[in-house]
Protein backbone atom coordinates (compact mmCIF):
# COMPACT_ATOMS: atom_id res chain seq x y z
CA UNK A 1 0.00 0.00 0.00
CA UNK A 2 2.68 2.63 0.63
CA UNK A 3 3.40 2.16 -3.11
CA UNK A 4 -0.14 3.32 -3.71
CA UNK A 5 0.49 6.19 -2.31
CA UNK A 6 4.22 7.17 -3.13
CA UNK A 7 2.30 6.56 -6.51
CA UNK A 8 -0.39 9.01 -5.91
CA UNK A 9 1.57 11.43 -3.91
CA UNK A 10 3.85 11.26 -7.03
CA UNK A 11 0.44 11.93 -9.27
CA UNK A 12 -0.18 14.46 -7.08
CA UNK A 13 3.24 16.30 -7.54
CA UNK A 14 2.66 15.96 -11.17
CA UNK A 15 -0.51 17.10 -11.04
CA UNK A 16 0.10 19.87 -9.05
CA UNK A 17 3.53 21.01 -11.34
CA UNK A 18 1.42 20.50 -14.52
CA UNK A 19 -1.28 23.12 -12.74
CA UNK A 20 1.15 25.40 -12.37
CA UNK A 21 2.58 25.21 -15.86
CA UNK A 22 -0.47 25.49 -17.41
CA UNK A 23 -1.54 28.71 -15.32
CA UNK A 24 2.10 29.72 -16.39
CA UNK A 25 1.21 28.84 -19.93
CA UNK A 26 -1.92 30.89 -19.61
CA UNK A 27 -0.44 33.93 -17.79
CA UNK A 28 2.05 34.20 -20.36
CA UNK A 29 -0.86 34.21 -23.23
CA UNK A 30 -2.75 36.80 -21.32
CA UNK A 31 0.33 38.90 -21.41
CA UNK A 32 1.03 38.39 -25.06
CA UNK A 33 -2.53 39.14 -25.67
CA UNK A 34 -2.82 42.06 -24.01
CA UNK A 35 0.61 43.18 -25.35
CA UNK A 36 -1.24 41.96 -28.75
CA UNK A 37 -4.23 44.64 -27.81
CA UNK A 38 -1.84 47.18 -26.85
CA UNK A 39 0.31 47.37 -29.52
CA UNK A 40 -2.74 47.54 -31.56
CA UNK A 41 -4.37 50.08 -30.09
CA UNK A 42 -0.60 51.48 -30.50
CA UNK A 43 -1.04 51.09 -34.01
CA UNK A 44 -4.51 52.58 -34.29
CA UNK A 45 -3.76 55.32 -32.72
CA UNK A 46 -0.75 56.08 -35.09
CA UNK A 47 -3.11 55.36 -37.93
CA UNK A 48 -5.84 58.33 -36.48
CA UNK A 49 -3.32 60.67 -35.74
CA UNK A 50 -1.49 60.22 -39.56
CA UNK A 51 -5.13 60.23 -41.05
CA UNK A 52 -6.04 63.47 -39.19
CA UNK A 53 -2.96 64.90 -40.62
CA UNK A 54 -3.23 63.95 -43.84
CA UNK A 55 -7.12 65.35 -43.21
CA UNK A 56 -5.99 68.80 -41.86
CA UNK A 57 -3.25 69.06 -44.89
CA UNK A 58 -6.13 68.19 -47.54
CA UNK A 59 -7.88 70.61 -46.12
CA UNK A 60 -5.49 73.31 -45.96
CA UNK A 61 -4.63 72.67 -49.26
CA UNK A 62 -8.43 72.95 -50.28
CA UNK A 63 -8.87 76.20 -48.72
CA UNK A 64 -5.71 77.76 -49.91
CA UNK A 65 -7.23 76.40 -53.89
CA UNK A 66 -10.88 78.49 -53.26
CA UNK A 67 -9.00 81.63 -52.23
CA UNK A 68 -6.38 81.06 -54.92
CA UNK A 69 -9.18 80.70 -57.75
CA UNK A 70 -11.49 83.29 -55.96
CA UNK A 71 -8.95 85.54 -56.24
CA UNK A 72 -7.98 84.71 -59.77
CA UNK A 73 -11.26 84.70 -60.55
CA UNK A 74 -11.93 88.77 -59.02
CA UNK A 75 -9.07 89.53 -60.81
CA UNK A 76 -10.52 88.11 -64.23
CA UNK A 77 -14.17 90.03 -63.91
CA UNK A 78 -12.11 93.37 -62.92
CA UNK A 79 -9.84 93.00 -66.22
CA UNK A 80 -12.35 90.92 -68.29
CA UNK A 81 -13.46 93.90 -70.27
CA UNK A 82 -9.68 95.44 -71.09
CA UNK A 83 -9.07 94.44 -74.39
CA UNK A 84 -12.46 95.53 -75.43
CA UNK A 85 -11.67 98.84 -74.30
CA UNK A 86 -8.17 98.93 -75.75
CA UNK A 87 -10.30 98.20 -79.09
CA UNK A 88 -13.00 101.23 -78.94
CA UNK A 89 -10.45 104.12 -77.36
CA UNK A 90 -9.53 104.48 -81.18
CA UNK A 91 -13.15 105.03 -81.28
CA UNK A 92 -13.61 107.42 -78.67
CA UNK A 93 -10.50 109.44 -80.50
CA UNK A 94 -12.28 109.42 -83.59
CA UNK A 95 -15.16 111.36 -81.85
CA UNK A 96 -12.99 113.61 -80.25
CA UNK A 97 -11.23 114.49 -83.30
CA UNK A 98 -15.15 114.73 -85.39
CA UNK A 99 -16.39 117.36 -82.53
CA UNK A 100 -13.03 119.45 -83.13
CA UNK A 101 -13.90 119.22 -87.09
CA UNK A 102 -17.94 119.97 -86.42
CA UNK A 103 -16.91 123.43 -84.79
CA UNK A 104 -15.58 124.83 -87.62
CA UNK A 105 -17.72 122.75 -90.85
CA UNK A 106 -21.03 124.50 -92.49
CA UNK A 107 -22.26 121.39 -94.33
CA UNK A 108 -24.48 119.13 -92.53
CA UNK A 109 -23.64 115.99 -94.61
CA UNK A 110 -19.97 115.82 -94.18
CA UNK A 111 -20.75 116.10 -90.43
CA UNK A 112 -22.98 113.02 -90.73
CA UNK A 113 -21.06 111.12 -92.79
CA UNK A 114 -18.19 111.64 -90.39
CA UNK A 115 -20.50 110.35 -87.84
CA UNK A 116 -22.04 107.76 -89.80
CA UNK A 117 -17.95 106.40 -90.46
CA UNK A 118 -17.28 106.47 -86.82
CA UNK A 119 -20.67 104.50 -85.84
CA UNK A 120 -19.64 101.65 -88.33
CA UNK A 121 -16.13 101.25 -86.80
CA UNK A 122 -17.91 101.27 -83.27
CA UNK A 123 -20.08 98.48 -84.74
CA UNK A 124 -17.63 96.45 -86.30
CA UNK A 125 -15.14 96.15 -83.68
CA UNK A 126 -18.36 95.26 -81.24
CA UNK A 127 -19.35 92.78 -84.05
CA UNK A 128 -16.05 91.26 -83.82
CA UNK A 129 -16.15 90.52 -80.47
CA UNK A 130 -19.11 88.66 -81.08
CA UNK A 131 -22.04 91.21 -79.95
CA UNK A 132 -25.01 90.93 -82.98
CA UNK A 133 -28.13 93.61 -82.73
CA UNK A 134 -31.12 92.14 -83.05
CA UNK A 135 -32.45 93.15 -86.45
CA UNK A 136 -35.99 93.23 -88.75
CA UNK A 137 -38.15 92.45 -85.58
CA UNK A 138 -40.74 94.72 -87.31
CA UNK A 139 -44.21 92.87 -88.26
CA UNK A 140 -42.62 89.71 -86.71
CA UNK A 141 -44.65 88.15 -84.23
CA UNK A 142 -43.99 89.04 -80.14
CA UNK A 143 -41.14 87.00 -78.56
CA UNK A 144 -40.88 87.47 -74.56
CA UNK A 145 -37.81 85.42 -74.39
CA UNK A 146 -35.66 88.47 -76.52
CA UNK A 147 -38.34 91.62 -76.21
CA UNK A 148 -39.68 93.50 -73.81
CA UNK A 149 -42.71 95.54 -74.54
CA UNK A 150 -43.40 99.18 -73.49
CA UNK A 151 -46.61 99.86 -74.99
CA UNK A 152 -49.30 98.09 -76.88
CA UNK A 153 -51.18 100.16 -79.72
CA UNK A 154 -54.36 99.53 -81.67
CA UNK A 155 -52.87 97.78 -84.80
CA UNK A 156 -52.98 99.13 -88.46
CA UNK A 157 -54.27 95.74 -89.66
CA UNK A 158 -55.42 92.67 -88.36
CA UNK A 159 -52.44 90.61 -88.97
CA UNK A 160 -50.40 92.69 -87.21
CA UNK A 161 -52.61 91.89 -83.91
CA UNK A 162 -49.11 90.64 -81.11
CA UNK A 163 -46.53 91.00 -83.67
CA UNK A 164 -43.87 93.64 -83.34
CA UNK A 165 -44.80 97.50 -84.61
CA UNK A 166 -42.18 99.22 -83.81
CA UNK A 167 -38.57 99.42 -82.50
CA UNK A 168 -38.19 102.21 -79.38
CA UNK A 169 -34.52 100.28 -78.59
CA UNK A 170 -32.76 97.77 -80.39
CA UNK A 171 -31.63 94.58 -78.24
CA UNK A 172 -28.07 93.30 -78.20
CA UNK A 173 -27.32 89.11 -78.43
CA UNK A 174 -23.32 88.09 -77.45
CA UNK A 175 -22.97 84.71 -78.69
CA UNK A 176 -26.50 83.09 -77.86
CA UNK A 177 -26.76 85.19 -74.67
CA UNK A 178 -29.67 88.24 -74.75
CA UNK A 179 -27.68 90.77 -73.53
CA UNK A 180 -29.87 93.61 -73.88
CA UNK A 181 -33.19 93.09 -74.45
CA UNK A 182 -35.30 94.86 -77.51
CA UNK A 183 -37.68 97.42 -76.39
CA UNK A 184 -41.32 97.43 -79.15
CA UNK A 185 -44.09 98.44 -79.33
CA UNK A 186 -46.82 95.54 -80.27
CA UNK A 187 -49.80 96.12 -81.98
CA UNK A 188 -53.67 95.04 -79.66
Amino acid sequence: MEEKQIFNEDQIASDEQGMKEEQVVNEAQKENSEKSNTSQEDKLTKEVAELKDKYLRLYSEFENYRRRTSKERIDLIKTASEDLMTEILPVVDDFERAFKAHEKETEASKVREGNQLVFHKLLRILEQKGLKPMDNLTGKPFDAETQEAITQIASPSEEMKGKVIDVIENGYVLGDKVIRFAKVVIGA
